[in-house]
């Protein structure tokens, strides 16, 4: 048995998949269907399959489902009908126009890959009187071995004579426990592929175990969640107060009708659509229909409907694809606040809608680096280029697209406060700890034509950056996924009024309360709900006022929650409206008036480009960038007032043409930097980097100038303003920069490394993992990587002294912990800097380029054994329900023996071609982790799925795949190669792999104490002193 890639991409096509369903009496009747194989004794990968079946009377509805472990193509009367490719998924069909009165013939040509070997059928025929009759797989059936010569064609046929032909061997009925295909198949799921209605699952509240909430609250299991209805990521309430959910993968959506929240004996009941829709990132309930954001096969916005009136919505329509898919692909819908539009979001691998009808922001984003940036060292995003993710809005119908926000990393959800502020919760790129480009976790106020400054790799912009905007808050490390605010739950008014936010790493839901902070907001998080593990994916108020959220994603065991408020404070309805700096707001939302082309008051824009808020001028200068230049441009380089002057050559840097070059150079050096405050200040470099990015190729004259005006002022005394002068000076080839640009990198580094901002939540936060505490104990010279990153594009000025003090800086920072990239940066940056030192001289440096970069290599002592092949049954039972008496020592020399530490980050240490295992015991229940680690094909993110590439001369490379321009990078599991670089043109073929990169059997060598050793280390995080090892 082959298990193929991840269960999201298996399911999708058939659309019928349904809900594992209490069997009624009826249905008890019917005949049940069996998975068959090949029968009378013999083995064979290739089996044919006959049956022949009476049809009478009049055909109204006839609806055939099957599937194969691992493929099979199916004939009705010698006529192809069905093909499928994976056990995974059910293939169907309406045969209705092919059965023939009397005998009819089934002929199935089934195969298998390796392993275990079934097939299963069922065919469904409703007559002229409504009399439903079932045709199942089953012993019955005739069966052939097709190894060898196989058989002449006529075997399809009516008429061909089986009778010498094996019965077929039954290995068990559809839903059969011990069966390894009940996971996606079973009885019920069966039937509602055949076109029967889906039947409920109903089931009683109890109190949730191993999760914390603030004290008041109580948290509730309201639903287990049964591995057919798949890994729930996404839910929203509809009309009636009832509960939507939905798969990653394709096992669809789901109604549910929440237990009374004061009625312990009341029953949650869950019933599975029957809209073949699944895979949805977003759901919203609006217009008297569903729209559903799917992320996978289809991807993009539909819209679904109840078109019999059975409160179910039964049909949809397609109404905005999008190129884009998996983690990083489309996710939310929310209504706009004129209840009417939508929002909808996508992370950075999603291209922008087609068919724009405007946007915001003006279009011609670009990167917009001094220098140049470099790709992420293990080759995530490499090759996507702004705007990253995006917001848009559409009209109920998907169009009308109109581009609104951009900038984003992976934003995955979207939610709109009181006052009609939109908000979202961004990720980090987990890898970059460590680098100076790290960006936390934060909440961004998503205003009008707004730009977050997301760019991949190194490029990463500094919040200071005044051609985008600030975070509300930053928060730290962590998988953002839902968030929605607190209006209508009963709770205290503090909490009727805050924002949660979901991190699924982590396995929190924090509470975001928020202040009116100029035009825009400031925030104070605080831990709400948290568990081990308690993989959080989405959450919504419930029309009783309960936060209710689920927990799933990448394949994990999915349940339904829900927080009650017990506590003695008030729960009456507040006021969610804050009136504080409203007027400041309504100033803002005036300019956002201004953000498409058309006529606007340009003195009333003027009149707000030296706003003293940064939110109002930044949308004063979109709204001037809408504006054609001509109208501005003399107006823009006359301007005397300091911080206009900064806003309106911004604009003109970014909106003019090589022309302005030298004017928008010449007005800055009427501005002295001495007179504005600091955020001026670094304002004025980043516009004469702007000039010099986007207004063309300055002149050598433009060169002598900008040298002149700059050198004197580095170093500063700003951390800010020296770091991206430094850029400038590199950029313009200063000598005299480079020399303090050593000495600055050298004074950085003998200081200690201040802890972010963030890293006050993460020491109060027990979940963060041992990369994050490793990190945060032997803090990296962040500050004096930036130095060692912008001085590896310096070309002149060098001498041996200088060249031996910058490249001995390297092997020092690699002794420090970062992230999964951390060390290839550094690896990078060294490179770089190497292939501008002249060929001659390359000796010179012999001594310190020899000199690894990281510690020594752990020497691991391979396991004593004797091993055994482990199941996840057998794994679970010899681990029993509590790990003790653990040796955290023996786990982690076994973590290296077992080559775990080749693929997987881990307390700061390993490589990347798999997920950093160090949140492993916050992520995953033990079922959960134990079944990744024995079947690693079963489930595969998209952030770490391989491709098989034959290229045109032969060669055949499986790994990590990323396309940068007309090249593909492939990277390897051996970490320390570089990517193999193949030109688009070379490539003869190239397919998703459906096998992990990890192997199977990576701990058969272990004894049952050793598993223990392990599997402790892995879920301890990297602490020796977690009560595993007690």
């Amino acid at each position: 048995m082959n298990i193929p890639m991840i269960r999201l991409i298996a399911l999708f096509a058939a659309g019928w998949f349904g809900a594992l369903g209490a069997t009624s009496s009826a249905r008890a009747e019917e005949p049940t269907a069996q998975w068959i194989w090949l029968g009378g004794g013999e083995n064979s990968r290739q089996v044919a399959f006959r049956q022949a079946f009476e049809v009478s009377g009049e055909v109204e509805e006839a609806r055939l489902a099957a599937t194969c472990d691992d493929g099979f193509t199916l004939y009705l009367n010698g006529e192809r009908v069905l093909a499928g490719t994976t056990w995974q998924r059910l293939e169907t069909a309406d045969v209705a126009g092919k059965l023939k009165p009397g005998t009819n013939v089934f002929a199935v040509d089934a195969n298998d890959t390796g392993g275990a070997a079934a097939f299963l059928l069922r065919l469904d025929i409703v007559d002229s009187a409504g009399k439903r009759t079932s045709i199942v797989s089953d012993a019955s059936w005739k069966s052939k071995s097709l190894a060898g010569d196989g058989l002449p064609d006529g075997w399809k046929r009516p008429g061909w004579d089986d009778s010498k032909w094996a019965d077929s061997k039954v290995l068990g009925a559809v839903g059969g426990g011990n069966l390894p295909w009940t996971g996606s198949v079973d009885a019920s799921t069966l039937a509602v592929a055949v076109g029967r209605p889906p039947e409920p699952i109903d089931e009683r509240a109890r109190p949730a175990e191993n999760v914390t909430v603030r004290e008041g609250f109580r948290v509730e299991k309201l639903f287990d969640v049964p591995g057919q209805m798949g890994s729930w990521v996404s839910l929203t309430t509809d009309d009636r107060g009832r509960l939507i959910a939905s798969d990653q993968g394709g096992a669809g959506l789901f109604l549910i009708e929440p237990a009374d929240v004061a009625d312990p004996e009341a029953i949650t009941r869950v019933t599975k659509l029957p809209v073949p829709l699944s895979s949805a990132q977003g759901l919203l309930w609006a217009h008297d229909s569903l729209y559903v954001v799917v992320n996978g096969s289809q991807s993009g916005l539909h819209r679904a409907f109840d078109t019999d009136g059975d409160g179910l919505v039964d049909s949809s329509e397609y109404l905005m694809p999008l190129r884009g898919g998996g983690e990083h692909g489309p996710h939310a819908v929310i209504l706009a606040p004129d209840g009417e539009s939508l929002f909808v979001d996508a992370g950075n691998h999603t291209k922008v809608p087609e068919d724009l009808a405007g946007s915001r922001i003006p279009t011609n984003w670009d990167e917009d680096h001094v220098l140049p940036r470099r790709w992420d060292a293990n080759g995530h995003a490499a090759g996507i280029l702004a705007p990253g993710g995006w917001i848009c809005r559409v009209d109920p119908q998907g169009g009308n697209r109109e581009i609104f926000s951009i900038g984003y990393r992976n934003q995955y959800d979207i939610a709109l406060n009181a006052d009609g502020e939109l908000f979202t919760y961004d990720a980090d790129m987990e890898w970059d700890l460590g680098s100076p480009w790290y960006r936390p976790t934060r909440v961004n106020h998503a205003t009008s034509g707004s730009e977050f400054g997301w760019r991949s790799g190194t490029g990463k912009w500094p919040d200071y950056y005044e051609d985008s905007l600030p975070a509300v808050v930053d928060i730290g490390p962590g998988s953002p996924v839902g968030i929605t605010f607190g209006y209508g739950s009963r709770y205290p008014g503090k909490y009727q009024k805050a924002l949660y936010l979901l991190d699924w790493t982590y396995s929190t839901i924090y509470a975001c309360h928020l202040t009116p902070d100029g035009a825009s907001y400031s925030g104070e998080i605080e831990d709400f709900v948290f568990g081990q593990p308690l993989q959080v994916t989405d959450a919504v108020i419930g029309h009783d006022g309960s936060l209710y959220f689920t927990v799933g994603g990448r394949g994990t065991k999915s349940a339904l929650y829900r927080v009650v408020y017990d506590g003695e404070e008030s729960t009456e309805p507040v006021d969610a409206r804050d009136p504080r700096n409203q007027e400041l707001r309504e100033l803002r939302r005036r300019m956002e008036e201004f953000h498409r082309p058309g006529e606007a008051d340009l003195d009333e824009i003027w009149g707000q480009l030296g706003q003293a808020d940064r939110f109002i001028r930044y949308a004063a200068r979109i709204a001037l960038e809408h504006r054609p230049v001509d109208t501005w441009r003399m107006r823009a380089i006359a301007e005397t007032q300091p911080r206009a002057a900064l806003t309106a050559l911004m604009a003109l840097a970014r909106q003019g043409s090589e022309s302005d070059r030298a004017a928008v150079i010449e007005a800055l050096g009427r501005i002295d930097p001495k007179r504005l405050d600091e955020q001026g200040r670094v304002t004025w470099l980043r516009n004469h980097q702007l000039a010099l990015i986007r207004l063309g190729e300055r002149s050598d004259a433009e060169r002598a100038t900008l040298v002149e005006r700059l050198e004197p002022l580095f170093p500063g005394t700003e951390e800010a303003f020296n770091a991206e002068l430094i850029q400038l000076l590199v950029r313009l080839e200063s000598p005299a920069g480079l020399a303090r640009g050593i000495e600055m990198m050298e004074r950085l580094a003998a200081e200690a490394e201040p802890v972010p901002a963030w890293g006050e939540i993460a020491k109060r936060h027990a979940g963060y993992g041992g990369t994050v505490r490793a990190m945060m104990d032997n803090m990296p010279p962040v500050r004096s990587i930036h130095y060692a990153f912008t001085m590896r594009n310096q070309k002149e000025g060098w001498n041996e002294d200088l060249r031996r003090r910058y490249l001995s800086f390297f092997s020092q920072a690699a002794m420090h912990p970062g992230g999964a990239s951390f060390p290839g940066f550094l690896r990078q940056m060294r490179d770089d800097a190497i292939a501008n030192v002249p060929i001659g001289e390359q000796p010179l440096y012999d001594d310190i380029l020899t000199v690894p970069l990281g510690g020594k290599p752990f020497e691991a002592t391979p396991p004593q054994g004797p091993g055994q092949v482990w199941t996840t049954a057998s794994a679970i039972e010899s681990l029993g329900s509590e790990i003790r008496q653990a040796n955290f020592d023996q786990g982690r020399n076994l973590y290296h023996a077992t080559q775990c530490a080749k693929c997987h980050r881990f307390s700061g240490e390993g490589g990347a071609i798999g997920p950093d295992l160090s949140t492993a015991g916050r992520k995953f229940s033990l079922v959960d982790l134990m079944d990744s680690i024995i079947e690693p094909s079963k489930v595969i993110s998209d952030q770490y799925g391989s491709h098989q590439i034959l290229t045109s001369d032969g060669t055949t490379l499986v790994g990590r795949v990323v396309e940068v321009g007309d090249q593909f990078h492939v990277y390897t599991a051996d970490i320390n190669l570089p990517p193999q670089v193949i030109d688009a043109d070379d490539i003869e073929q190239m397919v998703v792999s459906p096998i992990s990169q990890m192997p199977a059997g990576t701990i058969d060598t272990l004894n049952p104490e050793e598993l223990k050793h392990l599997i402790a280390y892995i879920l301890s995080g990297g602490d020796r002193r977690a009560a595993y090892f007690k």
